[in-house]
């Protein structure tokens, strides 16, 4: 679990997102595209999902991606070249179906870049015809954009600000695509608002839909029932259940008030970290 190197990816205008070399043997040899990981930084910290963005079997290691933004994320910031996390465990959750499914676009927003990246790599390895999204607020917060278009046979960008690529957003292109004519699968992984989004437009096209949901998770291992998600009116737990489902069938409503169950003590614990340091 020692971290191997440490790369600073964006530090824009207060966002802060980096990357994580870590040595894991045991996950480097069995991590697939879709599947996650659960680590504490220290003894005293939370338990937070990353999802595996690469892994390298031959060297032991997998790569993860995080953005920092509560308490955990913020020590990993902290972290430095040598250090060591307190405990890792995966991979977790089911990986994503990989086949030829003929046409296939894929969607990423804000770090879910990171999550859309090893999908669109094996989706392309797979013999399909990979249409890549990717979203954020300006162009100067897109991560892995080298990366996603050596993954794909066609890539778009949109920005809220017009920064960069197209301005607007990643669905706006989604819709003019399936317009154009009929895609077999769209995979859509981000923010809550945009996948509800691509649920929204791919509905009216009749095209099926997996999303990746970032519900919150503590146990990760289906024990403790804060990543219950609804899918279909059924109750899932997204850490063993998924985190993929079709997003047609996701609740959204609820998955967006359960993520906010947290936001004030979250908030807390920052102020408090802050006034500390």
């Amino acid at each position: 679990m020692k971290i191997l190197n440490k790369e600073r990816l964006i530090d824009s205008g207060g966002v802060k997102i980096g990357m994580l070399e870590i040595l894991s043997p045991e996950i480097a040899s069995k991590a697939r595209p879709g599947q996650f990981i659960v680590l504490m930084a220290s003894e005293r910290g939370e338990r937070i999902p990353l999802t595996v963005v690469e892994r390298d079997f031959i060297k032991g290691t997998i790569k993860l991606i995080f953005q920092e933004a509560g308490l955990t994320t913020k020590m990993l910031g902290a972290m430095k070249t040598g250090d060591s996390l307190y405990s890792l465990v995966g991979p977790l959750g089911h990986p994503t179906e990989i086949k030829k499914y003929g046409k296939v676009i894929i969607v990423g927003g804000g770090v879910g870049s990171a999550e859309i990246y090893p999908v669109a790599r094996a989706m392309k390895e797979a013999g399909n015809h990979v249409t890549t999204i990717l979203g954020a607020r300006s162009g100067s917060l897109l991560i892995l954009e080298n990366e996603l278009k050596g993954a794909c046979d066609e890539f778009y960008v949109a920005t809220d600000d017009g920064s960069y690529g197209r301005k607007g957003f990643t669905t706006d292109i989604l819709e003019e695509l399936l317009s154009k004519g009929k895609y077999d699968l769209v995979y859509s992984v981000g923010p809550i608002p945009m996948m509800k989004r691509s649920s929204m437009v791919t509905k009216k096209f009749n095209a099926k839909t997996i999303v990746s949901l970032n519900a919150i998770m503590v146990d990760a291992t289906g024990m403790c029932g804060c990543c219950r998600v609804t899918v279909g009116g059924k109750t899932y737990f997204s850490c063993v259940d998924g985190p993929e489902f079709d997003a047609s069938l996701v609740d959204w409503e609820e998955l967006t008030k359960r993520n906010r169950i947290y936001d004030d003590k979250e908030k807390h614990i920052c102020k408090l970290d802050a006034l500390q340091k």
